[in-house]
């Protein structure tokens, strides 16, 4: 094993996670619970879903800002379609993902077909959706949801938040296509250098949208998993979803620039901002100096790889 391959940015990243857990259980007996563990396992599920398809975004080059408001149109819709439109709850769960999927279709083609750039055009789609989420809501919720539907965000398999095994398969599933798949590959190679990529054959508009489609339909999911969880449908819901997952994402060593990235990395970025959330909060710590401390941490990660790869390299 090489210097380089043992420094590399989730090992770094690994380790500065078991010094921040040895650190925040010393603060709160209440930290490492079983109880405190699992209930943890579900609050970051919906933005750790989010996080996989995200993963593949910012390995592009690109970015979604608009994730969070889709999950708030999707939620919205969710409860539109079966309370004021009378479908069965089964439909109108698959009807909101379907609206999500097709909210990040839209994000694709204006990147692909017309050259806006990804910041710019999920930035304006951030708006149009949350817009689009009011609008419908007119500040009205839904309840009243049947016990059954509970399940995904309130119930348990095994001992387990359902969401948690959600998020377990669909990130096993993420990182065998960003890994072992010619689409992986794909994603990759665009995101290193686009140019390269078209020149070797491979469809770059295609590789964005399906990946831009598929963010629209996870952030549909993470929004039914939502509702499930809290038991009602809101407008604000998913508002800053999107800067949690971009942090995870980019925590956990994916560049910003392209090219570079694990499902891994992010799982382990995911799990080390919502240990310290949760971590500080026992501690007496108030929000805003968490929000000071992850900020911190993802300097420090970002700059002891950057100083350990070139070691490396050297």
């Amino acid at each position: 094993m090489t210097l380089r391959s043992f420094l590399r940015h989730e090992a770094v990243l690994g380790f500065l996670l078991i010094v921040v857990l040895f650190l925040l259980a010393q603060q709160s007996d209440k930290f490492f619970t079983t109880a405190n563990i699992l209930n943890q396992g579900r609050l970051m599920a919906e933005v750790g879903l989010i996080a996989l398809p995200m993963t593949f975004v910012i390995i592009t080059g690109g970015i979604d800002l608009s994730v969070g408001s889709i999950l708030g149109l999707c939620a919205i819709l969710l409860g539109v379609f079966w309370h004021n439109l009378g479908l069965p709850l089964p439909v109108a769960m698959v009807l909101a993902i379907v609206v999500g999927g097709i909210a990040g279709l839209i994000n694709g083609l204006i990147i692909t077909r017309f050259k806006v750039p990804p910041l710019i055009a999920t930035l304006a789609t951030l708006a149009l959706y949350r817009g689009l989420a009011e609008g419908i809501s007119q500040a009205r919720s839904v309840r009243g949801y049947p016990d059954w539907f509970f399940v995904l965000g309130q119930g348990e398999v095994l001992g387990v938040p359902t969401q948690l095994w959600i998020l377990v398969i669909f990130a096993i599933i993420a990182a065998a296509i960003l890994g072992l798949t010619t689409f992986g590959r794909a994603t990759y190679a665009v995101g290193a250098n686009e140019t390269a990529a078209r020149f070797s054959g491979i469809n770059v508009d295609r590789t964005k949208l399906l990946i831009y489609t598929g963010a629209g339909l996870i952030s549909g999911l993470a929004a039914v998993i939502f509702v499930s969880r809290v038991s009602t449908t809101r407008s604000d819901m998913g508002t800053g979803v999107e800067l949690d997952v971009i942090t995870a994402v980019v925590l956990g060593g994916t560049s910003i620039f392209g090219g570079r990235g694990t499902i891994i990395g992010t799982v382990v970025g995911l799990i080390l901002v919502q240990a310290l959330k949760n971590g500080l909060a026992l501690s007496g710590v108030k929000g805003d100096g968490t929000i000071v401390v992850i900020g911190l941490v993802l300097i420090l990660a970002i700059l002891a790889t950057n100083l350990f790869s070139r070691n490396g390299d050297g």
